[in-house]
Formats: C-alpha cells, sequence, structure tokens
C-alpha cells in the first residue's frame, strides 16, 4: 500500500515537472531558440523580398530568417539607393548574425544612357561619380564587391574601339575602388543582344587588360548558361579573374534543380578548386521562386540543400 508522504512526494513531482514545462513552453513561444537548420558548403547569398511569405516584409526579421536557414552571405542589387539609417541598420544586424554583404549595383555604372563602349567623357564622369558614391556605401555595410555592367553596344564604332574605351573607363573606376579594398565585378548578360559584354572570355580580356584587384568578373552562371554554355571549362578558363558568382537555373531563372543546370556539379567543382587555392566565393541567389508563397520559399531552401549536398 502506497504511503501517503510518498504519494504527496510523487505527486508534487508531477506537478512541478508540469508546471516547469508549461513555463519553458510559454518562454519557447514568446522566445523561440535560434537553431540554424543547415549548414552549407558554400556562401549562399539571397536577396530582400525572396523569403517574405515565411519572415514579412521587414527587412531586419527577413534577415533573421536567411541566418536561421544556414544562409551567411546577403545580396542587395538596390542597396545604394536605400536611405544611410537603413543602410547602417541592415550591416548592424548581419554583423550580429555573422553574415557577409554580397555585391550591390554601382548607381548609374554605366547603361543604355550613358555607355562605357561610346568613350564619352560625359558618360565616363556619372560612371566615376557612381564609384566614389560606392566607396561610402561599401564602408557604411561592410561590401567588398559591387556589380558594373558597361552597357550598350554601340555599333557605329569598331568592337575593338569600344573595348578600348571600357578598358581605358574601368581604368579609372578601379583608381577609385582599390585604394579602398574594393572590387567591382563585370557581369556579361543575356538580357539583351544590345550589350556590350556578353561572355565570360570577353570580360576575361578586358579584366587582363585593366590589370586591377579592382576589377574582376561576375560569373552568372544562369546568364552564361544562355550565352555560351561549357560552363565548368569556362570557369576554369576564366578562372583567374573571377571574383563572385551568381545563380539561376535556365530555363526560368529559378532556383537550382528547376531546370537544366546541373547545379551540385558546378558548386562541387568551384568548391573543390577554391579549397584548394584557399579561395572562397559568395554566390548571390539573383533568382527568382519556382513555387509562390511559404511552400515554394520552403522548396527552395530544400533546393538549395539538395544542391549543396555534394561529397568532397
Amino acid at each position: 500500500m502506497i504511503q501517503r508522504r510518498d504519494f504527496v512526494k510523487s505527486t508534487l513531482g508531477l506537478v512541478g515537472a508540469t508546471l516547469v514545462g508549461n513555463a519553458l513552453a510559454g518562454t519557447n513561444a514568446v522566445q523561440p531558440q535560434t537553431v540554424v537548420k543547415n549548414k552549407f558548403k558554400l556562401q549562399y547569398a539571397p536577396h530582400f523580398g525572396m523569403f517574405t511569405n515565411s519572415a514579412g516584409k521587414d527587412v531586419i526579421d527577413q534577415l533573421k530568417f536567411m541566418a536561421d536557414n544556414g544562409f551567411t552571405a546577403l545580396e542587395d542589387n538596390g542597396m545604394m539607393g536605400r536611405p544611410v539609417e537603413e543602410q547602417e541598420k541592415i550591416a548592424k544586424e548581419m554583423t550580429r548574425l555573422g553574415m557577409k554583404m554580397g555585391v550591390f549595383v554601382v548607381d548609374k555604372g554605366g547603361n543604355g544612357q550613358n555607355t562605357l563602349a561610346a568613350g564619352k567623357q560625359e558618360f565616363i564622369d556619372i560612371f566615376l561619380a557612381g564609384c566614389k558614391k560606392a566607396v561610402e556605401v561599401a564602408k557604411r555595410v561592410n561590401a567588398k564587391f559591387m556589380t558594373v555592367v558597361p552597357g550598350d553596344f554601340q555599333r557605329n564604332l569598331p568592337i575593338g574601339i569600344q573595348t578600348g574605351h571600357v578598358i581605358d573607363a574601368l581604368r579609372r573606376g578601379s583608381d577609385i575602388l582599390a585604394p579602398n579594398g574594393l572590387t567591382m565585378v563585370l557581369e556579361p548578360l543575356s538580357d539583351t543582344p544590345n550589350l556590350f559584354l556578353r561572355t565570360s572570355d570577353q570580360t576575361y580580356e578586358i579584366c587582363r587588360a585593366v590589370n586591377s584587384p579592382a576589377c574582376k568578373i561576375l560569373f552568372d552562371v544562369y546568364h552564361m548558361q544562355k550565352n555560351e554554355g561549357h560552363i565548368i571549362p569556362h570557369i576554369d578558363w576564366c578562372w583567374s579573374e573571377i571574383g563572385y558568382f551568381q545563380i539561376g537555373d535556365n530555363p526560368g531563372r529559378k532556383e537550382p534543380t528547376t531546370g537544366e543546370i546541373n547545379y551540385k556539379n558546378v558548386f562541387k567543382h568551384v568548391y573543390e578548386k577554391g579549397k584548394a587555392e584557399n579561395k572562397d566565393f559568395i554566390w548571390g541567389m539573383e533568382h527568382g521562386n519556382a513555387y509562390p508563397g511559404k511552400e515554394g520559399e520552403t522548396a527552395l531552401i530544400k533546393a538549395y540543400v539538395e544542391s549543396d549536398s555534394f561529397t568532397v
């Protein structure tokens, strides 16, 4: 027969455990533990707006969600257009989370309206002013890389003359960026045949001619798959001048596994080659979500987990 004192002791123990459990549950409900769900081998950089259904519209909440899911970098093409206060707020939170800043686009750093291929002084002045402004933004947000697109092809000028104009302008931009330890990354694009810069080997040639650590290639796998294919050999050929990568599957420009590119092999190749040379790249996730809503965002994360699961 159970003794009364044992019964009381047992009952109190159960009640205490229940109360503690309830208290912990309440605490967890208000202050959830931050648990990194994924441990990626590469530094993938989402952008704002990619996870709004899961994290909400606030950029700080989005940063926290990215970090909680294992992403260690951020890419924000429009950073130069954000108010200074917001730039500082983002940078502070990224420092707290241990995240790196990827590229932002240099404001008017060469486009259809002020193409560097034209060789016009007014266009060069606009580009150089953008570089000077980019230095201040980069310091504010702890960035090392910024995207530059030279602009449109000039049909009234021979290609060699255009290339010379672009090289001259980029050398002057490099003179602004290099003393600050910054690098502009030139992005060949597939958006329109009117663009001057279209392939990785063309960009390699220009970077070699500029001959500065402040001028490298942004190798966007999506654009290069469309324009030239043969992705891994082109990466190898251009390796010494590549400073940054961007991601997007083709067709569709969505997350890996949704198109024809074998990203697992691409990631593995760059990881192993980079590790052998102590080079660690940021990979900007410059693509859309293949599926809508929170479910689509979950599917996107799973796609990266799958593509990052290569063996080394």
